[in-house]
């Protein structure tokens, strides 16, 4: 049996070589013998072959004895929001995010959205779905569940109504699913949509949702810029990353747009702990030390944010990867709060978004993250850290290789997800350095790549 869909933090693969019904079946009754479940959240996203895997998971489930919630076509963060909400022992959500059309998966939680990954039942699960299965003495019950109105509310909550002006906005859902919220949250909202690429469709008819990606760009920058708009916000096919296009139609890096966020939820806390990534951090962490809180750096990815959020009881994480994370959200990443924060801060400052942005890009300019394929990546990364920490100010280890100067810095780490290494570089206030160093570290890596 091909198991190759089980990842470190989820299920990933090709329909239906590496996941199909019959898989699906067996992994909802392995779920549920492996965490004991009783009450499970499913849900799927807009590809083609979601509601099929989605019915044979809830038949693995209700097999094993668990009752199933179907809460039907959503994003991600429904199946958390719900999970949380109504108190259920876990969650399923079927999809595989920005991967290519042909592939599906799954994103599993446990208990108050806790999520399941490798080091903490996914691999059991896995482990146990080759082995014989016999059907539970009690077949769990199918019930629908509508969690789109108290997902509305609980994502009004998060803004002032009253301080809200009229707005236009892009919104490029990249035909996945972030338009059906979008149009549930227009009624309540003076914002005028400008709605790109709209509708939910399967076939993915203009590219697979993924805005991180340069190509997948112009269609929002395009539209903001031809509409006059106030900003352009792009999903990925979930909805559980969202990323931002100022007045200007520019993309703005993520890790600008965690800054915006963490001093904007402050303002509302009155201070608290934000948790950021290792990455790139001068920035987040003079904003969030501005707005009086606490800032506490991560090991990259969403199972460790989402355990040190609650560990330190963090009003707010991020990641510069357009993650974006909740304390009132069950800790979870959202791509609908952020947005929301963003456009209640434009209305209530009478700023642009460049405006509040264009200062920081200054302030702490920053490369991108920059990806590569090393052949041997720990090699490189080890020799970097050994030439570049003579006379460094700071190293440390939280992920990868993080290096500090007075007036530099950058972060060299292994991806948790694909065979590449990525490079972030920052300087003070100084483009010129930030640009040196970048390409002076890169030549560096060829070197030792091509020696290695």
């Amino acid at each position: 049996m091909d198991l190759s869909c089980f990842k470190a933090y989820d299920l990933r693969g090709r329909v239906p070589d590496q996941l199909n019904p019959v898989l699906a079946e067996k992994i909802g009754r392995a779920y549920v013998e492996i965490t004991g479940a009783k009450k499970v959240i499913v849900g799927y996203d807009i590809r083609l072959s979601s509601p099929d895997i989605a019915e044979a998971l809830s038949s693995g489930l209700m097999a094993a004895g668990a009752d199933v919630f179907d809460i039907g076509l959503c994003g991600t963060e429904q199946v958390y929001f719900a999970t949380s909400h109504y108190k259920m022992d876990g969650g399923i959500m079927v999809t595989a995010s920005h991967n290519p059309k042909d592939h599906n998966g799954m994103k599993m939680v446990g208990p108050e959205s806790r999520p399941i990954s490798s080091d903490n039942g996914l691999n059991e699960i896995r482990d146990r779905v080759p082995e014989p299965f016999g059907d539970a003495p009690q077949q769990g019950r199918y019930e629908p569940l509508e969690v789109m109105s108290a997902y509305v509310d609980h994502l009004l909550g998060y803004i002032d109504a009253g301080s809200l002006s009229p707005l236009t906005i892009v919104c490029n859902a990249g035909n996945g699913g972030a338009g059906l919220v979008i149009d549930e949250l227009e009624q309540h909202l003076p914002f005028e949509f400008v709605k790109v690429h709209h509708q939910p469709d399967g076939h993915f008819p203009n590219g697979v949702p993924n805005p991180i990606l340069p190509e997948n760009r112009a269609a929002t920058a395009d539209a903001v810029i031809a509409e006059g708009a106030a900003m352009g916000i792009a999903w990925d096919g979930d909805y559980d990353r969202c990323f931002f296009f100022d007045e200007n139609g520019r993309f703005i890096e993520g890790y600008y747009i965690v800054g915006l966020l963490a001093d904007q939820f402050l303002r509302k806390t009155g201070g608290g702990k934000v948790i950021h990534d290792p990455r790139l951090t001068w920035n987040t962490l003079d904003l969030v030390k501005a707005a009086g809180g606490e800032a506490i750096e991560s090991k990259t990815g969403h199972a460790f944010i989402k355990q040190r959020m609650r560990d330190e009881d963090a009003v707010y994480g991020g990641e510069m990867s357009a993650h974006h994370y909740f304390r009132d959200f069950a800790y979870c990443d959202s791509g609908m709060i952020p947005w929301l924060l963003v456009a209640e801060r434009l209305c209530q400052s009478g700023q642009t978004l460049s405006s509040l942005i264009d200062a920081r890009i200054e302030a702490y300019p920053a490369s991108g993250e920059i990806n590569r394929t090393i052949d041997d990546p720990p090699k490189v990364i080890a020799a970097i850290e050994a030439k570049y920490s003579v006379g460094a100010k700071n190293v440390s280890h939280v992920d990868g290789v993080s290096i500090e100067f007075d007036d530099w810095r950058f972060n060299l780490r292994m991806s948790n997800t694909e065979p590449v290494v990525r490079l972030n570089v920052e300087s003070r206030a100084d483009i010129p350095l930030m640009e040196k160093k970048t390409e002076e570290l890169l030549a560096e890596m060829q070197r030792l790549n091509e020696g290695a």
